[in-house]
């Protein structure tokens, strides 16, 4: 007998949600004046920044029901004026589950548990692991257009992003450069930054130092690099940032030339980076005048 009622129950409520979708894609498909896509999901939760940028730019409007709280913060979000209306979500199952979302979007180190209890509720989840090069950029786009029915519309974002790419061009001398953030951080050519730094016409002093991950200040100081780029301090004390407000890169910044690396450009695989390497072929251009 409980087994029947459990099941009774189970089938009420995956029938309620079934009601729910349905009468959420019509009036979907109502609002935006013509019909919803066959198949693409139309209550759309992402639960990972760089997810929440993607799926921004490329949903279908109200396609996207919720996104995380850091989206509609502009220090680290492309999308916070898109996402400013949005609902936002802390990123636990039993939230997400009541939103009743036919597909949820999450990054490769979204909490294991969260997705596993909601593919168990049997919500759709679609992974995206980060972009660690500016070839994974536009696979990114694609998956995020393949998951939300919008494949046309990510094609043509992936056609405007390589053709700009391929459109910079850094001729002459490259100057050296040095990648310096929290924890005395620094990332080489086969990262996403380090490709950054490169597009933007400099050398990475981290190849040249076989420093990948920490540098030491004592290394940072014996290079001596031309530029030293690092993060912008968040408000208040931080001793991970600490570092970068120690007298050897301040005396460095003020030798050389420096820059500032915003997190919204440079953190996640979006075609937004390239306004990260737009900024770095201005520093550069700043640094030839001085000569």
């Amino acid at each position: 007998m409980e087994r029947r009622i459990a099941l009774s129950t189970l089938v009420c409520v995956r029938l309620s949600r079934l009601i729910s979708a349905v009468a959420a894609l019509v009036l979907a498909s109502a609002l935006a004046g013509a019909p919803a896509l066959a198949g693409a999901p139309q209550r759309v939760v992402s639960v990972n920044l760089c997810t929440d940028q993607l799926a921004l730019m490329l949903a279908a409007p109200g396609q996207v029901i919720s996104v995380t709280k850091l989206a509609a913060v502009p220090r680290v979000s492309t999308m916070a004026a898109q996402a400013a209306d949005i609902p936002a979500n802390s990123g636990l199952a039993e939230e997400i589950y009541m939103l009743q979302p036919d597909l949820v979007v999450a990054g490769r180190f979204t909490d294991r548990a969260t997705l596993d209890m909601l593919r168990r509720l049997g919500v759709p989840v679609e992974v995206f692991s980060p972009a660690y090069a500016l070839q994974d950029v536009p696979q990114r786009v694609r998956q995020m257009g393949q998951a939300l029915g919008r494949v046309a519309e990510a094609q043509a974002l992936v056609q405007r992003f390589e053709a700009d790419l391929a459109a910079i061009s850094t001729p002459g001398p490259r100057p050296r450069a040095a990648l310096y953030y929290a924890n005395g951080y620094t990332s080489g050519d086969s990262s996403l930054a380090g490709q950054i730094l490169r597009a933007g016409g400099f050398d990475n002093i981290a190849q040249e130092l076989g420093a990948i991950g920490a540098l030491p200040l004592e290394l940072l100081a014996m290079a001596n690099p031309d530029v030293v780029v690092t993060g912008q301090p968040y408000p208040g004390a931080s001793r991970a940032e600490a570092i970068m407000q120690h007298p050897v890169v301040a005396q460095l910044k003020r030798q050389h030339t420096s820059g500032t690396m915003t997190d919204r450009d440079w953190v996640c695989g979006t075609p937004y980076v390239l306004r990260a390497i737009a900024d770095m072929r201005a520093l550069r251009a700043q640094l030839e005048a001085q000569r």
